[in-house]
């Protein structure tokens, strides 16, 4: 790929929408998953091409196109390998990238903070948001069940 040429270490990165960006609530839009929009800027810093990749289509797909737009996220393409491709029965709807990132992968969804440490595993400059959730805008600040069961805080 040109793009590795001209920016090393850059991916094409396929994203899920539904249980990856947002909380499962289909056809409706859940609520942000924790880290995933910041997370998501700093990968389009990187310079990462991202795709959203979604079972979503229609105006399920355009609402959740314009939902990231308004969380600051312009996708590379979306459903698509690359803008300009015009889908039809010949094309495969298989995206060609380098990583997806998806809730449905085996063993579920670990998190933005692991996907951005398996990325840039020596990358220090997002960590202040990783270690600081009361930051991120859906911090809940309450103790979960389980810490409320157990008494672990």
């Amino acid at each position: 790929m040109i793009d590795s040429f001209v920016n090393p270490g850059s991916k094409i990165i396929a994203v899920d929408f539904d249980g990856t960006i947002v909380e499962h609530a289909y056809p409706g839009i859940g609520k942000e998953m924790l880290f995933a929009f910041a997370t998501l800027k700093e990968m389009q810093k990187k310079g990462h091409k991202l795709i959203l990749w979604t079972f979503r289509a229609g105006q399920t797909l355009d609402e959740a196109v314009e939902y990231c737009r308004k969380n600051g996220i312009e996708f590379y393409a979306v459903n698509k390998n690359y803008p300009e491709e015009v889908l039809n029965d010949t094309i495969s709807r298989k995206i060609n990238c380098d990583i997806f990132v998806d809730d449905r992968n085996v063993g579920g969804f670990p998190g933005w903070g692991e996907v951005w440490q398996a990325l840039h595993p020596d990358s220090g400059d997002f960590m202040h948001i990783v270690k600081n959730p009361e930051a991120h805008n859906n911090y809940r600040g309450q103790p979960s069940f389980l810490k409320k069961l157990f008494g672990k805080k």
